[in-house]
Formats: structure tokens, sequence, C-alpha cells
């Protein structure tokens, strides 16, 4: 017998989250069903709301940095045991056989992979039914609440410092103090980066500086050009409009310049010599695959990383919707259980 879920729905764009229930398919031999207690409310959960991307499907439940309790599971899952803590990500599944899924590149699937919320139900409900290969197992030394935004904002950052950050001692620039960018600052100083966190708002030094950044700096013209050719890698967490040419001058010769936070404005006029003769790089980055999500949950076990959050209770989803909306957070909302 399939479960009846209780859940927060939103069923038109624009609109607000009601409750709501639906009727779980059938659990398949290769799922599990996970009593959601925490969720980490991630501004993509505002666009697939609003449907600003054209992908929405109605009614939606959101919710894809779910952390729960295993109460089923399929009679294929050997893995994962009832009773074991674990979340779900953006990535709900893959085509699991291109080469970039066999190397744990799931978030580069040839095929396309498919997405926690994307034509399915998400985590702001008191169960989720999903596959167990793209459930991961909470470390004992992370609690519920700050593992719940790991895992998608803590990933999000994660998978280009471990692609890009080549060895100890590089320079690394975090471009946003936010949701990602304090997490980024965390992993890349954890990584041994000599760290230098840009921002607009100087109220945020000090928290900048407890994250582990070493510099912080106002982006400017006058940062731009006493800094230049400095870093050996950019990562741009921040959603704003950006001088791409002056930042991209920040970089030193063979430098990346990665981006995960996508303006309003997204295309890019860069200066073609200065990439060429120095080697400079442009690359972006989407997520990650379950290889780099199983080494970043390790990771932020092992040296402390957690993102800054506050909590509410999921009946309050809208209010802290509205808060994200209004760019209140500080740095992370997660939504606790009601049941």
């Amino acid at each position: 017998m399939s479960t009846i879920i209780q859940a927060y729905a939103v069923n038109k764009a624009g609109q607000n989250l009601e409750e709501w229930q639906y009727q779980a398919d059938p659990l398949a031999a290769t799922d599990i069903e996970v009593h959601v207690t925490h969720n980490g409310l991630c501004h993509t959960d505002l666009h697939m709301r609003d449907n600003d991307w054209g992908i929405t499907q109605y009614p939606l439940v959101p919710g894809h940095e779910v952390v729960g309790i295993v109460t089923k599971t399929g009679s294929q899952v050997t893995e994962i045991k009832k009773g074991d803590r674990v979340g779900f990500g953006w990535i709900r599944d893959s085509c699991r056989v291109c080469d970039h899924c066999l190397k744990g590149q799931e978030n580069i699937c040839r095929e396309g992979y498919s997405g926690l919320i994307v034509g399915h139900h998400g985590g702001f409900a008191d169960r989720i039914v999903a596959p167990a290969d793209f459930a991961y197992k909470i470390p004992d030394t992370l609690d519920s609440a700050h593992a719940a935004p790991l895992l998608c904002a803590g990933i999000t950052v994660y998978t280009p410092l471990r692609t890009y950050l080549r060895h100890p001692a590089m320079k690394v620039g975090i471009i946003g103090v936010g949701g990602l960018g304090h997490l980024a600052i965390q992993f890349a100083h954890a990584m041994g980066a000599e760290v230098t966190a840009f921002s607009t708002s100087p109220d945020k030094e000090d928290e900048a500086r407890g994250f582990g950044a070493h510099h912080f700096k106002i982006l400017g013209s006058e940062t731009y050009q006493s800094l230049a050719s400095s870093q050996d890698m950019i990562l741009n967490t921040a959603s704003s409009v950006i001088d791409w040419q002056a930042c991209f001058d920040l970089l030193s010769n063979d430098g990346v310049l990665c981006i995960v936070g996508i303006p309003p404005a997204s295309d890019i006029t860069l200066p073609l010599t200065s990439m060429v003769f120095g080697q400079k790089k442009l690359a972006g980055s989407i997520v990650g695959g379950r290889h780099f999500m199983i080494e970043m949950l390790a990771m932020a076990a092992a040296h402390n990383i957690k993102p800054l959050i506050e909590t509410m209770p999921l009946s309050q989803v809208n209010e802290a919707m509205e808060k994200v909306a209004r760019n209140q957070a500080r740095y992370r909302i997660v939504l606790t259980s009601n049941h």
C-alpha cells in the first residue's frame, strides 16, 4: 500500500504554498522512504515555485536539501537500512551508464539527470520517496540542521574548488559572502588555499574572516587595480551583475574564473588577448555528482565546516521564502518538520 504524504505545495506561479496531501507512488525495489526532519531553503526553491525557468510542474512540493530518517527500503536496497539518517540533494537520478555517470559525475550526465523537484515532489513534506542510490548517509558528527544546506549549497561550491584547486597555497578569491560564498570560504580554507573574500558589503568582513578568509576586499575599481593578476582561481557565487573584464584581470596566468552564481544579465564579454596569452580559463559548474558529494560530507564533518543558519518551522515556509526573496537570510534558513 502506498503512503499518503502530508506536504506543502504551490498550485500556480506566484502563489504561496498551502497544505496539501498526495498519494506517493508505490515503493520501487530501488527506492527508500524517508521521514523528513529538516529542509534547507534554497533560492532555487523560489525559482521553481514561480516557474522562473519554465520547467515547473504544478502542483509542486519544493525542497531539495532534505534530511531525514529512513522508514522503508525497497527489496533491492542493500547499502541503506531502516533507521539510517540520510539526505537528498538536487539530483534525483541519472542515466547511470554514460562515461560521466560511471565516474561519479552525474551532474553532467550525457542523457541529463533528473531533478528531485523537477517532475517530482520534494522535501517540504512529512515524507519523501526517491531512489536510494542518490541518498547520502549523514556523518554522525554533522547535525541534521547544518547538514541540510550542504546537500545543495555545499556541493555547489565544493565541486569547482575540488576540480580547479590543484595544490595547497593557491590563491583563491571568493566573490560573494552569502549562502554559497560563506561555505566556499570554509572549504577553500580547509583545502589549504590563501583565501580572499570579495564583497560589496563592508559589514561582512568580520564574518568572512571568521569563516576562514585571509583577506577581505570590497569589489570596485581600486581593488581591481591593486590586485590585478593576483588570483589563481576566482569562484563567483554572487547573482548580481559584475564587471567581468575587470574580474578576469584579477587572474594570474593559468588562472580560472569559475561561475556558479548566475546574474540576471548572463552574457559575458572577456578580453581574448589576455585569455590566450595568459592561458586563462572561464568555467562553469553545476552542483556535483555522487563521488564529490560523499567527499564533501566527509570533509565537512572532519573540518567542522557548517553553514550559518537560522531555523524556522516548516509551517512558516511562506514567511521563510519571503525572507530569502528579500535577501534577509544570513546565511541559510533551515525548515524543521512539524511532525
